[in-house]
């Protein structure tokens, strides 16, 4: 748990909404932050226990020649099976929030408060966990042509990932 002084932020949205710039600017302004995105990547780094899992759950065809995770392999699996993508979840998650509640303990008493960006705050009921949060959202066009120009994706493949996520409006709602 934070220190009693820092209240706990959580950033989130949808995919391609702006996370990641609304972070930034934090950040740039002092303000602590921390990535859930990159905490995930650590969470399957080569030579982790996650990704033991994941290999486990989805077989040699999700990683590379070298052994790390193919991410491309893992997302066109995991985006066209719910099942896996729950499983995959499962893995990773709890790391992932484990990893968070260190960093907000870890923060100095005289530290106001700290924002966490996490993607899937309300998917993963992370957000009780919150004293305010912050929603991050866009046109339902601008988010398809973000993902699709970001992640090199097709319309099929950018509209799997986006509803693989809450609504916007939900996520609006709840915050």
């Amino acid at each position: 748990m934070a220190t009693p002084g820092t209240r706990r932020v959580g950033l989130t949205g949808g995919i391609a909404t702006g996370k990641s710039h609304v972070r930034e600017r934090l950040a740039a302004r002092g303000i602590p932050t921390i990535d859930a995105d990159v905490l995930a990547r650590a969470a399957v780094a080569p030579g982790t226990e996650g990704l033991r899992q994941v290999a486990a759950r989805f077989g040699a065809a999700v990683l590379t020649a070298a052994g790390a995770l193919d991410r491309a392999a893992l997302g066109a699996l995991v985006f066209s099976d719910e099942a896996g993508r729950r499983d995959l979840e499962a893995i990773i998650h709890p790391w992932v929030q484990h990893a968070i509640s260190d960093w907000f303990a870890a923060l100095p008493a005289t530290c106001p408060y700290a924002v966490a960006d996490v993607p899937l705050l309300f998917e993963a009921g992370f957000d009780a966990g919150y004293d305010r949060i912050i929603v991050t959202a866009c046109t339902p066009r601008t988010q398809l042509s973000r993902v699709m120009a970001r992640d090199g994706l097709s319309d099929t493949e950018a509209r799997r990932r986006i509803a693989a996520q809450w609504p916007l409006a939900d996520k609006v709602r709840r915050a």
